[in-house]
């Protein structure tokens, strides 16, 4: 059947390691069946299914089966999904080096549908939430919002002060500073605000006081 070799041919010429779903293949055929041929794929190891409708061409090494990055796997359903997503938790800190514990179970907010996925031992799970979340326009203040809120302000020390610091002298100035800090719980705002205060800034974008 043309449509089987079509889309057999397109995974076989892909590179190892790219994610796949069902909707990649709308045009060749209707989701029921591309679902059911995927699968059929899944079984013969062309293909591992990680999750329904999210597929991957396997990376094969001499230490067993390599998983998508984490990171790549939560763009690509985003893309798919034209949804919106956003660390938080531990998996917010973990990337800005708050935290040197590596997540199982990374936890995305999102503007799409929520689900989880197992990708070999770690979990990725998608919540969704109230547009509000992402009313922060610049995405590293974003992130450092969600870390602080999941770490609390009870739990601030003063080694998160100073990563929260070098973090800030890196990404400074930003230029909806002002404007994003205003979405924030008020004892993050006023810890970034007062933080960014111990930093030189020759351009000025600190006007205002809390």
């Amino acid at each position: 059947m043309r449509i089987v070799d079509d889309i057999e041919q397109q995974i076989q010429q892909s590179e190892a390691g790219t994610l796949f779903f069902v909707s990649d293949f709308a045009k060749t055929g209707n989701d029921v069946f591309i679902s059911r041929l995927l699968s059929e794929f899944a079984e013969k190891g062309l293909l591992c299914r990680l999750a329904k409708g999210v597929y991957y061409k396997p990376i094969e090494t001499r230490f067993g089966l390599l998983y998508p990055e984490v990171g790549d796997l939560v763009k690509a359903i985003a893309r798919r999904d034209n949804a919106q997503v956003l660390p938080t938790g531990e998996t917010a800190q973990n990337m800005l080096g708050l935290s040197t514990q590596v997540p199982m179970n990374y936890v995305y907010l999102t503007s799409g549908s929520a689900r989880k996925i197992e990708v070999g031992p770690r979990t990725v799970t998608f919540k969704r939430c109230v547009p509000k979340n992402f009313a922060v326009k610049n995405e590293f203040l974003a992130i450092l919002i969600q870390a602080m809120k999941s770490i609390g302000e009870d739990r601030m020390t003063a080694q998160h002060r100073t990563v929260i610091k070098g973090l800030l002298q890196k990404n400074l100035p930003i230029e909806t500073f002002e404007q994003d800090l205003k979405v924030a719980p008020i004892w993050v705002r006023k810890t970034i605000w007062n933080i960014a205060k111990e930093i030189e800034n020759p351009r000025g974008f600190l006007k205002k006081n809390y």
